[in-house]
């Protein structure tokens, strides 16, 4: 049996999702910041015909078409459509891959008879494509870079025997090489593949290496390609049916119980850990709640995940019963197994826990932590990130100077009498110093335009009052000022 291959190629796809789920009028396309700048990432055939391309900067793209929407592309979500098309496509053939970011390849050899032939198979496809409102160009060869190279210039069918005479007169880009040697070869005059065949090949490999030469042989089909599908990704789920509706609580906690220990022995032997769990309660009447939890890391332990489960569960209304529960993990990483009794693991697990409790209130972005920066300046040491999705790092503990605990935007000093001050007046309170220590100057970040370090370099003072706060106050020399300003307390 004669090896056929069909090559989809969705040269929209992007668009094509973000317009699915939001539908907009006129040209269109989806945006990506690179260099400092937006730049054009995926268009519609509307924004194509007004004479955009990708890669085009936006601003010279809304110059040339001031009527262009966009949006931002979200490649995450680009990605799982791809998956979600290979899947789709194992209908044509057993084995589906992806093929680079915009395509599909699959084996499908001993199956256009099931459609009545490959031309009414590919007609099948992309009547499917076409009502789900998804752009597609497909073809079908005997090898993967002939197929590949007709669904990018104009489709159809290429027959056993026929693919030096169909993709001859097609251009030398269609081999799936870089556009840089394709323009070298132009330069030389190989315009077309056909040309490529009467070139004496030790010289082409010489001057563009060897590559060429074995995309070449592999749309020829003189040399093998293979078609090996991803593993599908492992799916950590498990269900219980009842025989009789139930609806307290304590009878759903119980299900919940055995259900999470099933999970986290999956999880356990694939030596992965729960992100978020769902947990899905089908009713008697065929309707269904759903109660997620959201972990602040990855974890397996059926108890603690349990106790998280119980204020959703609680607030669920279970109507005239639930007689089926199903509860998955819908996001997971990897976690090897950890030595038990360990004081340090206990300590981070009581801490993870707490976030988890705040952050299914709250949402986990409302959950806070700092971490260290690489800056002198004393706002700009530090940034805040959620705790969730951010692991804890310590800040660095050499010969560095103290900070205060508490920083707050400068705040001008009154009634300064002395230098460093020895008494002066903060928050309409009166101070008098009892220790100073100091000064530690700090100098402006040139390359961080930060409109209140414009004044120059500042010279910080350690100031303990009698009064009891220990203040970090400082000056600016370089402007001439004899101003004194707060901008943090110690403890």
């Amino acid at each position: 049996m004669a090896r056929r291959l069909l090559s989809i190629w969705f040269p929209r796809l992007a668009s094509d999702v973000s317009l699915r789920i939001r539908p907009l009028d006129g040209p269109f396309a989806l945006t990506l910041r690179a260099s400092n700048a937006e730049h054009l990432h995926c268009l519609n055939k509307a924004a194509t015909a007004a004479g955009l391309h990708p890669g085009m900067p936006l601003a010279d793209a809304r110059a040339v078409c001031p009527a262009l929407s966009t949006r931002p592309a979200d490649l995450i979500r680009e990605g799982r459509a791809l998956e979600g098309l290979r899947r789709w496509a194992s209908r044509y053939g057993p084995h589906a891959a992806k093929d680079g970011t915009d395509g599909l390849v699959v084996d499908v050899s001993g199956v256009p008879h099931l459609f009545g032939g490959e031309t009414e198979l590919l007609a099948d496809l992309e009547a499917w494509c076409e009502r789900t409102g998804v752009c597609a160009k497909s073809a079908i060869a005997e090898t993967r870079g002939g197929a590949w190279a007709l669904a990018r210039h104009g489709g159809g069918v290429i027959p056993e025997g026929g693919l030096l005479a169909r993709l001859g007169p097609m251009p030398v880009s269609a081999l799936r090489i870089e556009p840089a040697v394709a323009e070298a070869l132009i330069r030389l005059g190989l315009h077309r593949i056909a040309d490529l065949t009467t070139v004496p090949r030790p010289p082409l490999a010489r001057r563009f290496g060897a590559d060429l030469l074995r995309r070449l042989d592999q749309a020829l089909g003189t040399q093998s390609e293979p078609v090996a599908a991803g593993a599908e990704a492992p799916h950590f789920g498990v269900r219980m049916i009842l025989p009789d509706p139930i609806g307290l609580t304590a009878d759903v906690m119980g299900v919940l119980d055995r259900l999470l220990i099933r999970l986290c022995d999956k999880l356990a032997l694939a030596r992965m850990g729960a992100r978020a769990v769902r947990l899905e309660l089908q009713r008697v009447d065929r309707s269904a709640a759903v109660v997620d939890v959201g972990l602040a890391r990855a974890m397996r332990d059926p108890a603690r995940i349990s106790a998280l489960f119980f204020k959703g569960v609680d607030e669920v209304d279970s109507g005239f019963g639930i007689d089926g529960l199903r509860l998955t993990a819908t996001m997971t990483e990897p976690l090897a197994p950890e030595q038990i009794g360990n004081t340090e693991a206990r300590a981070g697990d009581e801490l993870s826990d707490l976030i988890s409790r705040i952050g299914n209130r709250l949402g986990f972005d409302a959950v806070q932590r700092f971490l260290p920066a690489s800056s002198r300046i004393p706002e700009r040491s530090f940034v805040t990130v959620p705790a969730a999705s951010a692991p804890p790092v310590p800040f660095p503990q050499g010969r560095r100077p103290r900070r205060p605990v508490t920083l707050f935007p400068a705040e001008l000093l009154t009634q300064v009498s002395g230098n460093p001050p020895a008494r002066f007046s903060w928050r309409r309170m009166g101070f008098s110093t009892l220790r100073a220590h100091g000064p530690e100057r700090i100098t402006p970040e040139w390359w961080c335009d930060d409109p209140a370090w414009r004044s120059g370099v500042r010279d910080y003072w350690r100031v303990e009052t009698s009064e009891g706060p220990r203040l970090w106050l400082f000056r600016t020399p370089q402007s001439g000022s004899r101003d004194w300003y707060a901008q943090g307390v110690f403890l």
